[in-house]
């Protein structure tokens, strides 16, 4: 017969077992959300918790939550982006990569400033169809 203690050591092993893939997909998520901001991003934008973006025009990607919730790039993502600093891509990204950029994106997000009444712009950033200005007056 099994012993109490062997029992318990058994379901908490298959506790720990079946709950770590629940644990470990937001993690695997914000990393392949950060080697895209990695891969696409980093020329020009400081893409970790710290540093400076390499193009002053453009954002450190940890302050983009201040203005606006991260999450309204979704569309802008999907569409294709067109924005006021020279060379950046505008191709559209795909639904799957779009999801794992926020998730990373709102890992790396400073808290969003207190502000009294609506923002002045859009919640959304602009697609390829719009225009916004440069980065530089964030």
């Amino acid at each position: 017969m099994i012993s109490t203690r062997a029992a318990i050591a058994a379901l908490g092993i298959a506790a720990a077992t079946l709950s770590h893939p629940a644990i470990a997909e937001p993690d695997r998520r914000i990393a392949e959300g950060h080697d895209l901001a990695v891969q696409r991003c980093s020329r020009c934008h400081a893409v970790e918790k710290t540093g400076r973006s390499p193009n002053p025009a453009s954002p450190p990607f940890r302050t983009l939550g201040r203005d606006y919730p991260v999450e309204s790039l979704d569309e802008a993502l999907a569409e294709g982006i067109l924005v006021g600093h020279a060379g950046m891509p505008d191709d559209p990204w795909e639904t799957a990569d779009i999801d794992r950029f926020i998730t990373y994106l709102k890992s790396i997000s400073e808290p969003a400033r207190a502000m009294k009444g609506p923002p002045k712009d859009s919640k959304r950033l602009p697609a390829k169809s719009q225009r916004i200005g440069n980065h530089a007056d964030r």
